[in-house]
């Protein structure tokens, strides 16, 4: 078993980093989404959504920079081409939405399939004892199922 200079096994944190690329490119898409409704909103909510929207994308922004981060940490290189992005999302891709409760359902959609990869990652990076992309992937997990039911209650849905 060879272990990099932090003290990880190699094997592991290669598929590691490919995992976290994966959620790259889904947090990518996400954020775009984000932006698009943002600009794009209408209605009599806009002032509100406006401003959560800005709110949600600075931190997403704020993600994909953490994420990357953490990929050349384990010694691997992020993507970073749109290509490589739309190829590898699983998102759903928000296109001219305007409409208040299509955006935020879009915003749901998308957590949800964030939170699949997440937990995924969260187990993998559990066995392999990676504690800085399991603390990285936990404490997205716990904001995003808190904004998951927020926006769920405001569609008027249950969790």
């Amino acid at each position: 078993m060879k272990l990099n200079t932090i003290g990880l096994e190699t094997t592991k944190t290669k598929e590691l980093a490919e995992d976290l690329n994966h959620l790259l490119a889904n947090f990518q898409i996400y954020y775009q989404n984000l932006r698009g409704i943002h600009w794009n909103i209408k209605g009599k909510r806009f002032f509100d959504l406006h401003v959560k929207f800005e709110e949600l994308y600075t931190d997403a922004n704020l993600k994909v920079d953490e994420i990357a981060e953490r990929i050349l940490t384990l010694g691997d290189t992020p993507l970073h081409t749109f290509e490589d992005y739309t190829a590898k999302a699983e998102v759903p891709v928000g296109k001219n939405i305007s409409q208040d409760d299509k955006a935020v359902r879009l915003i749901v959609d998308s957590l949800a399939q964030l939170l699949k990869l997440e937990r995924v990652l969260l187990e993998k990076a559990g066995d392999a004892g990676d504690e800085g992309t399991l603390a990285m992937i936990s404490g997205f997990i716990s904001e995003q199922e808190k904004t998951v039911w927020m926006m769920k209650a405001w569609l008027d849905e249950t969790v």
